[in-house]
């Protein structure tokens, strides 16, 4: 089976070498190697005689005689190939900003009609945007590999070479009757004979019938997250939210869509990125979406990660309508924004009840078709993101008044557009707790110290031999894939929210709804006559009546504000007509009929109240 090289003629390092014999267990012939440019015409074939003898040639073939050579490659033995990149997408200008289109009745995007859109200009290229092939280490890599195995009793029929930017994969298939777990306990001598700094070993690969064998290169390259955005499965993706996150080991743009995972969990040593993929995930937000579609919550427990968003404040950031600052810093704000969070859940779930849909895409589709009045409450819901930049930190010191609200979130979200992005540098089980990871089918993780980390974040063993500096695997379902995190810097993404802070914006953040914390201003207090709303009455029968006494159902009855709703609720509270706030559960109406309401109505005339 023969692979031709890229398209785009990557470098090779090869030396002419003259005939030579190398004495071994076997003997070994090698035919004369000459340098060799790669093209879509070149042939890299290995070629095993009856008498065990390996041949390895290295030849440049005219289109002419390739028909030929695959004929003077026919011959039984080991075959060695280098697979072929499909050709690159023709890049965007570099001035040309990413514009989106919305040709519905409803334009969302109308309040800031003039908003552009970064241009790709702002974000750099690391080096060239191609694959370094070196014919002599894949050469030098493929002889070990064949050497060490045969050395212990293993005979392979095939071996092929895909080259990535940081690791190379070759696959290989055995001889048949091989014991596949007799090539996986190798791992550590395949490792030594190639002086490698760790390699990881596949086996089986998924659907393929071979075993892999990922060894990371000489000269690793660097994937600059221009060359993702600028990609046709960036520019082209039917996605609600696309992740531009990096490339596989076969050198191809890894995208994905963050609706479909619904959440995402990162852990991964100090220094391994992290913050830099994190990063990664935002920018590539910001290129896709309109600042009316998208909603972004940052806590930060470091103070210094994600400061730099503080410039789009007015254009894709969510707050409490107290918070001074949108990007989250302090525990208690965390803890509070994520029960506000879970009120504005409540409500769109409300809001996709009384629409009659499932998901915030068909509400929303439903929005812009004109099916829905806004004058009965509806509107057009963008999406919430929520990064978490250390979440260990805020399990250390708020437990459970943290994970509480996470985990509603994580379970019941999802329908509502709010999506959860938690990165940790301690993925430990205390932390990563069964229920947490319960929610987030889709994690990645970066390079972690002991083999116990990695099952704790992808439940398998293999994030322990990444060699670091981006190199993650990510699993979502039962795929588990390697990737080379795009490298975006502080100085593009300082550059970029310079762009969009620059333009016109929102006259304020987004607000979330206001939330009032157990035990504040509802402790079971009495409330003046002058702070009694003119409401409160017709509140209290809606109460009793119905038997909710939640904010959202006075919301939509008396047409109010949340704000409104919530103070009116407090007041339901410290006069004994509900029960205390009790989390994920309601509200419990104490007075059950309209009579004993009514008697207590009385009681609470304006004589009763405190003075």
């Amino acid at each position: 089976m023969n692979f031709s090289f890229p398209a785009r003629e990557p470098k090779v390092e090869a030396e002419k070498e003259e005939d030579a014999v190398v004495e071994e267990e076997i003997p070994v012939s090698m035919k004369p190697a000459v340098p060799v440019i790669p093209s879509e015409n070149t042939l890299i074939e290995d070629i095993e005689e009856p008498s065990n003898t390996i041949e390895f040639a290295v030849e440049t073939v005219e289109k002419k005689s390739a028909t030929a050579a695959q004929k003077q490659a026919a011959d039984k033995g080991v075959e060695f190939s280098i697979e072929k990149a499909p050709e690159k997408a023709t890049p965007m200008l570099d001035d040309e900003p990413m514009l989106g289109k919305l040709d519905s009745p409803y334009d969302s995007t109308l309040d800031l009609s003039s908003y552009q859109f970064p241009p790709i200009s702002l974000l750099p290229d690391y080096g060239k945007d191609e694959v370094i092939i070196d014919a002599e280490e894949l050469t030098a890599n493929k002889d070990r590999i064949v050497s060490t195995l045969r050395h212990y009793g293993i005979e392979i029929k095939k071996i092929k070479a895909t080259p990535g930017p940081t690791v190379t994969l070759y696959e290989i298939v055995p001889q048949d009757g091989t014991r596949i777990s007799k090539i996986k306990n190798l791992e550590d001598d395949i490792a030594l004979s190639l002086s490698a700094l760790g390699i990881r070993i596949i086996a089986p690969m998924p659907g393929l019938g071979t075993v892999g064998i990922e060894v990371p290169n000489r000269n690793p390259g660097v994937v600059s997250l221009k060359t993702i955005i600028n990609s046709d499965q960036f520019q082209k993706a039917n996605m609600e939210l696309p992740l531009a996150l990096g490339k596989t080991i076969s050198d191809q743009p890894y995208v994905v869509d963050l609706t479909k995972m619904p959440h995402l969990l990162m852990a991964g040593a100090t220094g391994q990125g992290k913050s830099v993929g994190l990063n990664a995930i935002i920018v590539s937000i910001l290129y896709k979406k309109h600042p009316s579609q998208v909603k972004l919550v940052l806590v930060d427990p470091k103070r210094v990660e994600l400061s730099l968003f503080n410039k789009i404040e007015r254009h894709f950031l969510a707050k409490l309508p107290d918070a001074e600052d949108a990007i989250i810093t302090d525990t208690k704000k965390v803890i509070n924004t994520l029960n506000s969070l879970c009120i504005e859940m409540e409500q769109r779930l409300e809001l996709l009840k009384d629409a009659g849909v499932r998901n915030i895409k068909e509400y929303n589709e439903k929005f812009v078709a004109r099916r829905l009045n806004p004058q009965s409450g509806h509107k057009f819901l963008p999406y919430i993101v929520v990064v978490i930049d250390e979440f260990a930190d805020l399990i250390m010191t708020a437990g459970k008044e943290v994970e509480t609200p996470l985990q509603r979130l994580a379970q019941v979200a999802r329908a509502t557009g709010i999506h959860l992005i938690i990165a940790t540098q301690r993925p430990s089980v205390n932390i990563i707790t069964g229920t947490i990871k319960a929610n987030f089918p889709a994690r990645i993780a970066f390079k972690v110290t002991s083999k116990i980390d990695s099952r704790t974040i992808l439940d398998t063993g293999g994030a322990d031999q990444l060699i670091g500096k981006g190199d993650m695997l990510i699993s979502n379902g039962s795929d588990l894939i390697r990737l080379q995190c795009a490298l975006v810097g502080t100085k593009e993404v300082e550059e970029i929210t310079d762009f969009i802070g620059s333009q016109q914006g929102y006259s304020t953040a987004f607000y979330l709804p206001e939330y009032v914390e157990e035990g504040g201003e509802s402790g079971g207090t009495e409330i003046s006559a002058d702070e009694k709303d003119s409401l409160f009455d017709q509140s209290a029968r809606i109460v009793v009546e119905t038997q909710q006494g939640s904010a959202s159902l006075l919301q939509r009855r008396l047409k109010i504000g949340y704000n409104r709703a919530g103070r009116i609720v407090d007041q339901l509270q410290s006069t004994g007509i509900i029960g205390p706030f009790e989390g994920s559960k309601a509200r419990e109406v104490l007075i059950k009929d309209m009579m004993s309401l009514e008697q207590k109505l009385k009681d609470l005339s304006p004589d009763n109240f405190q003075e």
